[in-house]
């Protein structure tokens, strides 16, 4: 691997705010619980804490109640739509053969 190379793969490592976003609307798609969005989205706790409030707070995800105490999350048609930007704006980001950033 030359040096541009490494620092490609550093960059990559690091997902952005909407990367984060775009993977618990996906995982919230059918209903999901907190945990099961922070494993599956590689996500701390301070993290899903903190995007969950962000995504409840702006309507794109709903807090659902499952009976016992438990809490499940539900993509909103709002946060459908955000998802499919956020997909399509991500697609036209990509790099393409030597346009590698």
């Amino acid at each position: 691997m030359t040096g541009h190379d490494d620092h490609r793969v550093a960059v990559s490592r690091r997902r952005s705010n909407i990367e984060i976003i775009a993977d618990m609307l996906r995982v919230g798609e059918n209903g999901a619980g907190k945990t099961e969005i922070m494993y599956s989205a590689n996500m701390s706790y301070s993290q899903i804490k903190k995007y969950l409030d962000y995504l409840v707070n702006q309507g794109f995800i709903n807090r659902v109640a499952m009976g016992n105490a438990t809490v499940a999350y539900q993509v909103t048609e709002s946060g459908l739509k955000l998802l499919k930007v956020i997909d399509a704006l991500m697609g036209m980001l990509e790099p393409r053969g030597d346009d590698n950033i």
